[in-house]
């Protein structure tokens, strides 16, 4: 397991934009430590003077005390907020890198990990690490420094009692560093505890409907509640290995100063020491208690701190970012080449895709049909590379795929799927997504994209138009709304491929009718390749390529497969059965 300084030190990067924030919180933290002798130092003017009628000046007293204090406070408050400046502004940087790295990262990030886990980590995990390490690496500093004043302190008024509590810091470091092992251990299981238990609630709040139709709710609350048992157990080690830190360090501390007092009390019988001296030296001993019971229980959120952001460097070390070619080109002629392509997505199981072969010439609208599993989204996620393929080569205008640069390779393509996906914003910005929507020309070709999936009449039926927010995936559309957003949305692109995958699934049997009428317009001059159970929406279809196992099982005019009394014809006629 890395040390503590090497874990700061993977941290550290994220800072260095904010050196001046903790150059001036160091200061400020030096100037306040230096503070914390001068309130015993001036104990023994006050006890040795004032008292014994030596002329101490009244004036004195409270002059030097408020000064003091004001110099305290003011140190504390620009140490403080320095630091939390640091603080946030490394935590804005790991933050943005994360999140830059989540945006190129390999797609098969997004199967070993749930949208729970990635937002959990992003957004709660650095947040709360940034949280507890502020305020903890700022105690530990102004504590640390106070420390070193005192001792310096001690040191100069009686070194060889100071010598008798130097043997307690050896000590004190040793359980902290053996308890400060179990706390990381613990941490790390607990996040990895507290990423089940969010999944459990996320796959809940999705498929609420699901769960009350069948009545599992008690099924699910079984499940939540095992994994928040889980979750309270680590918690309670946890707090076990945090709260026996303090009580074994201060009762350490306890048996070394109570040694100490026992010896100052002997020397002062003796006449060694006056009256002034001795009571600035217990009283600068007695304030090493909360320093050092400070630095004991900071262990604690260091620790936790430095986990949670610590998975986020994780994140971004472990899981490696897509990787792409040079080749580039502004638009495509749309030829499509599958290359006895094979495709697995688990060793055990039977191949998705097996030997595919398939060529696509530009222009032509080529349909996928077959039973469920037979490959059909397979083949359209290949082109993107949103997956790759175990064995074969797949090639756009004779390109190889991994030869192409990759956001050039997708300006290529635009996707309309069965399962829509919009984001929280207005119709315009779900239209154009990733453009300006105050521009004036990209307003007008959104205008026009809706008008062609029919659906701008609706959309001028709103208060804000075009600017209407829709909610979270357009909660605030209907289906068949959404549906012919997501059209809108690949029309807008106006990309030389076309992927339709169930595009019209969701329309009611009018609404289908107009929109096919605007993909067919669309479609002319343009490769696409159509996935739909609906057989009615594909008869127009250049090719139909149908698909068993993985396989290409027909391939060829709509009319000539029907003729041909294969696997089309059979679907064919139980879709259009009597």
């Amino acid at each position: 397991m890395p040390t503590l300084l090497q874990r700061f030190a993977r941290v550290a990067p994220y800072f260095r934009r904010s050196r001046g924030a903790i150059v001036a919180a160091a200061l400020a933290s030096v100037v306040g430590a230096a503070t914390e002798p001068l309130v015993p130092a001036l104990m023994q003017p006050l006890l040795d003077k004032g008292f014994s009628g030596q002329g101490l000046p009244l004036w004195w007293v409270p002059a030097a005390f408020i000064t003091l204090f004001f110099v305290r406070g003011l140190a504390g408050f620009v140490a403080q907020y320095a630091l939390s400046a640091a603080a946030t502004r490394g935590i804005l940087e790991l933050r943005q890198a994360m999140f830059a790295h989540l945006m190129k990262a390999d797609p098969g990030l997004f199967k070993r990990q749930s949208a729970s886990q990635l937002t959990n980590t992003l957004v709660y995990e650095v947040q709360q690490g940034a949280n507890q390490l502020v305020g903890s690496l700022l105690v530990a500093v102004k504590d640390s420094l106070t420390l070193v004043a005192l001792l310096s302190y001690l040191l100069w008024l009686n070194w060889k009692l100071t010598l008798m509590i130097a043997v307690l810091f050896p000590a004190i470091a040793f359980v902290m560093r053996t308890l400060g092992k179990r706390l990381h251990r613990l941490t790390v299981a607990g996040q990895d505890v507290t990423d089940e238990l969010a999944y459990v609630v996320e796959e809940n709040a999705l498929a609420w409907r699901i769960v009350r139709l069948h009545g599992a709710q008690d099924a699910q609350k079984s499940r939540m509640f095992t994994a928040a048992d889980r979750l309270r157990r680590l918690w309670l080690k946890s707090t076990v290995a945090s709260a026996t830190m303090t009580p074994l360090t201060q009762m350490l501390a306890a048996v070394v100063l109570s040694s100490v007092i026992t010896m100052a009390l002997w020397q002062s019988a003796g006449g060694t020491a006056t009256v002034g001296s001795f009571v600035a030296f217990i009283t600068a001993m007695l304030m090493l208690v909360a320093p050092i019971k400070h630095l004991s229980d900071v262990m604690t959120p260091i620790t936790r701190g430095l986990a949670a952001i610590e998975r986020g460097l994780s994140l971004m070390a472990d899981e490696p970012a897509e990787t792409g070619g040079t080749h580039q080109v502004p638009r495509v002629r749309g030829e499509l080449q599958f290359n006895a392509v094979s495709l697995r997505y688990n060793d055990e199981q039977a191949p998705a895709l097996d030997a595919f072969t398939l060529q696509v010439q530009p222009g032509q609208v080529v349909a996928l049909v077959g039973p469920s599993g037979a490959g059909k989204t397979s083949v359209v996620n290949l082109l993107p590379r949103f997956i790759e393929p175990t064995d074969g080569q797949i090639s756009l205008d004779s390109v190889p795929l991994p030869q192409w640069q990759l956001s050039s390779l997708r300006q290529q393509f635009a996707l309309v799927s069965q399962d829509v996906v919009l984001f929280n914003d207005s119709i315009a910005a779900n239209v154009a997504l990733g453009e300006d929507t105050a521009v004036a020309e990209v307003r007008e070709r959104v205008h026009t994209a809706l008008r062609h999936a029919h659906l701008l009449e609706h959309v001028q039926g709103l208060p804000q138009g075009i600017d209407t927010p829709i909610g979270h995936n357009g909660s605030q559309l209907s289906g068949g709304q959404r549906q012919r957003l997501a059209i809108a949305r690949a029309l807008y692109k106006d990309a030389p491929v076309l992927i339709l995958d169930e595009a019209t699934s969701a329309l009611d049997s009018e609404s289908e009718r107009a929109v096919q009428a605007a993909l067919d317009t669309l479609m002319q001059g343009r490769t696409t390749l159509v996935i739909a159970h609906r057989l009615s929406t594909i008869e127009h279809a250049d090719r139909v390529v149908a698909m068993e196992s993985g396989r290409i099982v027909e391939d060829g005019p709509p009319a000539e497969l029907l003729a041909a009394g294969g696997l089309y014809a059979r679907l064919h006629a139980m879709q259009f059965r009597s």
